[in-house]
């Protein structure tokens, strides 16, 4: 290699070794996204690479050192559940690691939308941490795929699994609510041995969630905000301790992940009838449902997509592609447009560029304000979406249902 093509190879490298996407929803895990240059059309024109992923599913791809990873589901003589590695910058598998082999009992109970891979892995200090839900949790080295530890403490599921872990102060946190209770429990993240668990003890008829959590500074000390059937908490991350709840109903089989902005948590409160509250976490101790929700709206709520925060406004999708820019101190509706198309990957946003897939195998990227929705791009994949992107500096990357997709500038 000559030395000007060394230093080529590498100036061409460097922002994908820095690019980092840990988690789902990405580095500030809330789906806004500072990065520049990215492409709103996505086509053979501009198409990096393309690689097929084996096996099916849904979990959202993450990203450090460039590699990504995603999790997967491999139906052979038996259903293997496995992670896998690809080089960022060419799209090749780097390894490709067997984690669990579920009993056909945990496999069987899964909702047509659902898929047995859909909890997106998470990426810190050199370790993958891959999680299916009942069907078991595991960390592997980044670097080489190693299995360092697994954990399956299995409950009764209803319609699969769903949501994603968090790592807070090396405690792995994810809700395990069945069908049966609603748990949310904590890993020794050196270890995956159990370190706590908490049942929410919630009085309802169906007990079923799919949250994923959202560490958040509140009062000078971290809280873990988890939702899981008829009830948000504010959870202390060492023991679990619960620190203040919001009771909502019957609310259940929660997906979108809660979003924090000026000491406020907005959230979705599930089937059947999806409200999205605004909550003050200032002071937050005890029940504080009748002291600290500020607001309530429940016109065209999402009980699957994830929803972003811009300054004043809150851009939402409903599961019907109903797009709504609410105010974020008020909760009134500004205005509604529509995708035309089933959503369920969560939003996205770059500066003001609304990203979105829907089921149908559509990306749309419109430019949004508080003033309505200009539509920039649709990209055709010819297959379902179900994930959210990873966007950073000059590149998407995409997954379809039996694809990875790099598209840059």
């Amino acid at each position: 290699m000559t030395l000007r093509v060394y230093f080529l190879t590498i100036f061409l490298l460097a922002p994908i070794e820095a690019a980092e996407w840990p988690e789902f929803r990405g580095p500030n895990a809330q789906g806004v996204v500072k990065a520049t240059d990215v492409p709103s059309k996505m086509g053979d024109e501009n198409l990096v690479w393309k690689t097929k992923i084996p096996g099916t599913g849904w979990s959202s791809p993450v990203m450090s050192g460039g590699l990504i990873v995603v999790t997967t589901a491999v139906e052979t003589e038996e259903i293997e559940l496995r992670t896998i590695a690809l080089d960022a910058e060419t799209g090749q598998i780097v390894w490709n690691q067997k984690l669990f082999e579920p009993s056909e009992e945990e496999a069987g109970s899964i909702h047509a939308k659902n898929s047995l891979a859909s909890s997106s892995p998470l990426i810190a200090k050199g370790m993958v941490y891959a999680h299916f839900g009942h069907m078991g949790t595991a960390a592997l080295s980044l670097k080489d795929g190693k299995v360092q530890w697994r954990y399956h403490e299995t409950y009764p599921a209803m319609h699969g699994n769903g949501g994603s872990p968090i790592l807070v102060d090396d405690v792995l946190i994810f809700s395990a609510d069945g069908e049966k209770e609603g748990l949310l429990r904590g890993l020794d993240a050196a270890t995956g041995k159990l370190k706590w668990e908490v049942n929410r003890k919630q009085d309802v008829r169906r007990k079923f969630s799919f949250g994923t959590p959202l560490v958040v500074e509140s009062d000078g000390e971290k809280v873990v905000v988890s939702q899981g059937s008829g009830m948000a908490g504010g959870y202390r991350p060492k023991d679990g301790k619960l620190i203040w709840w919001v009771d909502y109903g019957e609310g259940f089989s929660l997906v979108p992940r809660p979003v924090h902005q000026d000491g406020s948590i907005y959230l979705a409160t599930g089937f059947m009838k999806a409200k999205l509250l605004a909550i003050r976490l200032e002071g937050a101790k005890g029940e504080i449902t009748d002291t600290h929700v500020e607001w309530e709206a429940t016109k065209d709520i999402p009980t699957t997509p994830s929803f972003v925060i811009s300054g004043d406004e809150i851009f939402i999708t409903d599961d019907t592609g109903r797009l709504s820019c609410l105010s974020r101190k008020t909760g009134e509706r500004l205005w509604r447009d529509s995708y035309k198309r089933k959503i369920s990957a969560s939003l996205t946003l770059v500066g003001s560029r609304l990203f979105a897939f829907s089921e149908e195998g559509q990306g749309f990227v419109h430019e949004v304000s508080n003033k309505g929705a200009e539509a920039i791009a649709v990209n055709e994949f010819d297959e379902p979406v179900f994930a959210s992107p990873i966007i950073f500096d000059g590149s998407v990357i995409v997954r379809s249902k039996t694809n990875l997709w790099r598209f840059g500038n």
